[in-house]
């Protein structure tokens, strides 16, 4: 092998590392290789391809029986220096801290990423081939010590981000699709939680790796570390994640809890996997649902639309499982829920924003908050109305997203809270009248079919105020087809009166 000139020289034949001893002529040579691929000198690269090349002809010479024997000795034997040596390698394909990146560095990542990736497919390949005899029961020995860091590789290299290319994604692919077809997993999820019942998956494992780079000092040290454990916790769902709760739930409360809105999102969807996938009994346990809803209700104080798009749908969700132990009695008033401390921080939220990606968001998520508080939704009418009439005013850009989730939501308002719909006759008439003439008159880039679309969501809320009001609505659109010359609004307003002279409107 290659010297560096360093003034440390590499074991001498017949030695080891300190503490190890190898088992064999094969162990050694695994040894001094493990050596040059941890050394921390200035001139550690020469050495280190070198170690690559000799690791590169070691295993294209050795047999399997050599590489997968002695599991029983000092250390492992050789399967257990097999899986030192993955493991540094791992190590040295990984991305550098992002304040390190200088210059080419992705580009030198994904070289080194290439590479290793080729001998690990050269590995996995005697593994696969230590499947037939005479060596079949030594396979899943070596497969033991290799699986963890091999599987954090290629999940670290195999989607694009700022340290890939093209080339080496293509290798941690094969990388991945090698490893479960020699760990004979037909999936990533059978492979992490066992293809069967009483099968152990790696889960356990890869977190035990994962687990020392995932506090607070060291998490962003390595910038894949948050995207492998992302990603490996939403493969796994019920009924398995539940036995790693202890282990999943704190890493991914503090990516949320970091200060860059990307790390915040990704927390969010770590922590929106385990409520959908964790059962209630779980999270109330502890009073973890608590803190999930303090870590996420937080957020909704930051004017980023992404990060509130996730936070929202995650409460939703999280609604059920901290709502759960309530139950009214009847008599008293219902107590107030998190949904409606929720509801009303995005009411407060809505009435002065003029952002229209927030806007959006927020109108995009009222309908659901609206259902899920049912005829309880009469607490927030007030300031409800407020919004609607703010956000039907405003043109929305091509594609009127806002105004069409403001009308659904005035929809479900109306069916809800239905009693409390004629004292609102004439705001909301006012409203209605305005917009559809507004989008018929519409003369700039919104397409046909989102004209379409807002003229026959209006047209529905009509039908629905004027059955609310008991007709009133037929009566003070009587004259508007003898006085108004643009055809889309007097059909809107046939339209009402035909279905209110006919059966009674089916919508509440």
């Amino acid at each position: 092998m290659e010297r560096d000139g360093s003034p440390e020289s590499p074991p001498r034949e017949g030695s080891s590392m300190p503490g190890e001893r190898p088992s064999s002529d094969l162990g050694q040579a695994l040894s001094q290789i493990l050596h040059h691929l941890t050394r921390q000198e200035s001139r550690r690269g020469r050495a280190r391809n070198a170690a690559l090349q000799d690791l590169s002809a070691l295993l294209e010479a050795a047999e399997c029986d050599q590489l997968f024997e002695g599991s029983d000795t000092w250390l492992g034997g050789v399967p257990g220096m097999l899986g030192k040596v993955t493991a540094a390698l791992e190590k040295y394909a990984a991305p550098p801290k992002e304040e390190e990146g200088r210059g080419d560095g992705s580009s030198t990542v994904a070289e080194k990423a290439a590479a290793v990736g080729l001998l690990f497919i050269k590995l996995l390949r005697k593994v696969e081939s230590a499947k037939k005899p005479p060596v079949r029961l030594a396979w899943k020995r070596g497969l033991r010590h290799l699986a963890g860091p091999i599987y954090m590789f290629a999940i670290t290299h195999s989607v694009q981000q700022p340290w890939t290319r093209p080339g080496s994604r293509d290798v941690a692919r094969e990388v991945l699709t090698l490893l479960l077809h020699v760990a004979e997993c037909g999936s990533v999820a059978g492979f992490l939680h066992g293809e069967n019942e009483d099968e152990r998956g790696r889960f356990a494992e890869i977190m035990g790796l994962l687990q020392p780079h995932l506090n607070k000092e060291s998490w962003k040290n390595n910038p894949a570390t948050k995207h492998v454990f992302s990603w490996t916790l939403q493969q796994v769902t019920r009924p398995w994640l539940n036995q790693h709760l202890e282990r999943v739930l704190p890493p991914s409360l503090l990516i949320s809890d970091d200060y860059q809105t990307e790390n915040k999102v990704l927390g969010v969807h770590c922590l929106h996997h385990i409520v959908l996938n964790v059962p209630a009994a779980d999270l109330l346990q502890y009073n973890r649902a608590q803190v999930l809803y303090h870590a996420l209700f937080n957020h909704l104080y930051t004017p980023e639309h992404h990060l509130i798009q996730a936070v929202l749908l995650c409460l939703l969700d999280l609604f059920p499982v901290l709502e759960k132990g309530l139950h009214w009695k009847g008599g008293a008033a219902r107590p107030t829920t998190h949904c409606d401390e929720v509801l009303q921080l995005i009411l407060t939220h809505m009435e002065p924003e003029h952002r229209v990606l927030l806007r959006r968001t927020y109108a995009r998520n009222l309908p659901a908050f609206v259902k899920r508080l049912g005829i309880l939704t009469v607490r927030h009418l007030k300031r409800l109305e407020r919004v609607i009439l703010g956000y039907l005013e405003v043109y929305d850009g091509p594609e009127e997203e806002a105004r069409l989730k403001i009308l659904e939501t005035l929809k479900l308002l109306m069916q809800y809270t239905w009693p409390r719909v004629s004292c609102r006759l004439v705001v909301l008439l006012k409203a209605l009248l305005k917009l559809i003439c507004d989008v018929a008159r519409d003369s700039s880039l919104t397409p046909e079919p989102v004209k379409s679309a807002l003229l026959e969501e209006a047209t529905d809320c009509l039908l629905l105020l004027d059955h609310c009001s008991q007709g009133q609505v037929k009566g003070l659109l009587a004259k508007i087809p003898q006085s108004c010359e643009d055809s889309k609004v007097v059909e809107c307003v046939r339209k009402v009166q035909q279905v209110s002279e006919g059966a009674p409107y089916s919508g509440t």
